[in-house]
């Protein structure tokens, strides 16, 4: 960005309504066709809203979400395939399902787990499948890592792999690019206090100065 488009955007933002805290200082808008739903990244999961985290970082609100095409299972067999408790009859925003074995069932906040965990060992937990399962759950909204499993020793991951270095904010206001980042200030880099796989520039998340912690949508 130039340094007028940043201020651009940043204008418009402030003048913006979050749909789902009704917040000014959204950043974020629907990118269906005459959708103006806008919507804050931190508000996301509550409003059921996803974002596509590779190519080009769309986003879309509830009712213009993409959607799994699964079959229903049997009543019986409603499990998590990851922690084992139930889910959904159905699927849902909070309940996914692999594509490649049309068995496996998941919650949502279990398989972006699994994923920030796995890294570039992520697959199905039920089938193994690699690669109609990630192409569909990053359709989903669900965020990978390109980092080794987190169960490798730390012979195997190095310090260089194990620190977020980016801003994975869906609108990037920095005028240096999402790897930039600065010890104070408006481009300082907040890591997810959870997982530390994703993290944001204070600005581009509209984190103020005192804010200590900031945790990603997808915890």
């Amino acid at each position: 960005f130039l340094v007028g488009d940043t201020r651009r955007i940043i204008r418009e933002a402030a003048e913006k309504s979050c749909f789902i805290c009704c917040k000014m200082g959204a950043t974020i808008t629907c990118c269906e066709t005459g959708c103006d739903r806008t919507f804050h990244l931190p508000c996301a999961p509550h409003g059921q809203c996803v974002t596509q985290y590779c190519g080009a970082y769309r986003s879309f609100c509830w009712e213009h979400r993409p959607q799994q095409a699964l079959q229903p299972r049997p009543t019986q067999h409603n499990t998590c395939s990851i922690c084992l408790d139930a889910v959904e009859d159905k699927i849902s925003y909070t309940t996914m399902g692999c594509p490649a074995c049309q068995d496996a069932r998941f919650h949502r906040h279990c398989i972006q787990r699994l994923a920030l965990h796995a890294g570039i060992a992520f697959q199905c937990p039920c089938c193994l499948n690699q690669e109609p399962f990630m192409t569909e759950m990053l359709a989903m909204g669900i965020r990978l890592s390109k980092r080794p499993p987190s169960w490798q020793s730390d012979q195997e991951v190095g310090p260089s792999d194990q620190r977020h270095g980016r801003c994975d904010a869906v609108t990037c206001l920095c005028q240096g690019g999402r790897e930039h980042a600065e010890a104070n200030g408006p481009w300082q880099l907040q890591l997810c206090s959870s997982c530390a796989a994703e993290g944001t520039h204070r600005l581009c998340s509209s984190l103020d100065n005192s804010t200590c912690s900031w945790e990603c949508s997808t915890c």
